[in-house]
């Protein structure tokens, strides 16, 4: 006489969350599928030539802007602004910090609200897009000031 178990046949159900969970563990977030983008920038395909489009237009525009004020300073200005911003999954942007040296913030006490007030004049921004999704990203851009 001969007795064997096996689990082979078995049945296992399988629930739709898990594979959801499961798929989302194996996603890397830091990564989208297209970067936020604007019209002048729709004919790039390359993803990394995008991305440099995107943030070449956020930074001329920030010049463009600054350029046309009449900044007046006692003091060299020379800096490098770090300018970090979040374009939500419709592509509004948020400016979520500005960081520049003590020097620079004391000689154009106005730079943080300049700043903000330079980022209203951009195109309209089309958001990101990771698994035919428009998802929300962070950017951190330099902007230089040199103010003589």
């Amino acid at each position: 006489m001969l007795a064997t178990s096996c689990n082979y046949f078995e049945k296992k159900k399988v629930y739709s969350e898990d594979l959801l969970e499961e798929e989302l563990q194996t996603f890397n977030w830091n990564e989208v599928d297209t970067y936020p983008t604007f019209s002048s920038c729709d004919s790039i395909i390359d993803k990394e030539d995008s991305k440099i489009c995107f943030q070449n237009t956020i930074i001329s525009s920030v010049n463009e802007f600054l350029s046309a004020q009449n900044i007046v300073v006692s003091e060299d200005v020379n800096d490098t602004i770090r300018l970090k911003i979040i374009i939500d999954n419709k592509g509004g942007l948020e400016v979520e910090s500005i960081d520049l040296n003590p020097e620079t913030a004391a000689q154009i006490p106005e730079i943080d609200s300049l700043l903000r007030l330079s980022l209203k004049s951009i195109p309209k921004i089309y958001p990101a897009i990771k698994r035919r999704q428009q998802v929300t990203t962070a950017f951190e851009l330099p902007v230089i000031v040199q103010i003589k």
